[in-house]
């Protein structure tokens, strides 16, 4: 009966053991395993055993992770107040480093993505932040990875969220833009104005040098106004108008040579 009884506690001592010293790595996990607090080695994903009592893993997700930046308050070159967040994408790549390296890399990481956020902004124009975002997006991920690579980290992206304006530059921009858009409007209407003219001065030229093609404008308007005003007009003939016309001139050149009384 002590016998069996021996086997039952030895049988659970063993399972208790087994437990304990099982491990399983995860594929988007790197297991750092630690001896008695020094470093032992890395563990692959999968199945793994250690020492109970003596060793100690620690899994570190490798995955990509999405910090968010809180919206900070950052007067720009020229002197603007605005609010800007953004969000910093990173990954571990070196285990090791990001759990002997640094306490809490996340809130490091963090934290060196506020600092840098208001350095490189602070040192820009209103309208660089507004027309360069995709420049200044990478010098700031430039400078995050710099600072997070001894922590086996890396940074692989940092957008620029939302800029908020003050409501009176917000009113500011909106008149400017729309002044701009009524000099478009002009600068447009103004070059349909010299067009027409253009094309106006040429067809009246070639109209001039073909008496046909004048009479048929000339017969064409007068059908355009006759349907307009429902009412019916007889022609006359430009012949005898152009007769009128030499007549006219040719008294009033007579009349300028008269000599006067």
């Amino acid at each position: 009966m002590a016998n069996v009884f021996i086997g039952i506690v030895a049988a659970l001592l063993i399972i208790v053991l087994l437990v304990l010293a099982t491990r399983v790595v995860r594929q988007y996990e790197g297991g750092v395993v630690l001896r008695f607090g020094r470093l032992r080695e890395l563990r692959e994903p999968g199945l793994n055993f250690i020492i109970p009592f003596v060793d100690r893993m620690y899994r570190i997700d490798t995955r990509t992770v999405a910090l968010t930046v809180e919206p900070q308050e950052i007067i720009t070159r020229d002197n603007v107040t605005i609010k800007v967040d953004a969000v910093v994408y990173l990954a571990v790549v070196d285990p090791i480093r990001a759990l002997l390296q640094v306490v809490d890399y996340v809130k490091a990481t963090t934290q060196i993505g506020l600092t840098t956020l208001r350095s490189v902004l602070g040192q820009s124009d209103l309208d660089e932040l507004l027309t360069h975002r995709e420049s200044i997006n990478q010098k700031l991920q430039q400078i995050i990875d710099q600072h997070t690579e001894p922590w086996g980290v890396k940074v692989s992206v940092v957008e620029v969220k939302d800029v908020i304006l003050p409501e009176t530059m917000q009113r500011s921009m909106a008149k400017q833009a729309e002044a701009e858009r009524e000099k478009r409007a002009k600068v447009i209407l103004a070059d349909g104005e010299l067009l027409a003219a253009e094309t106006l001065a040429k067809a009246a030229h070639i109209i001039r040098g073909e008496p046909p093609a004048l009479q048929l404008r000339y017969l064409q308007t007068l059908s355009e106004i006759a349907g307009e005003r429902n009412s019916t007009i007889i022609p006359f003939p430009l012949e005898v108008l152009d007769g009128l016309r030499s007549i006219g001139l040719a008294r009033a050149g007579a009349e300028a040579e008269r000599p006067a009384p």
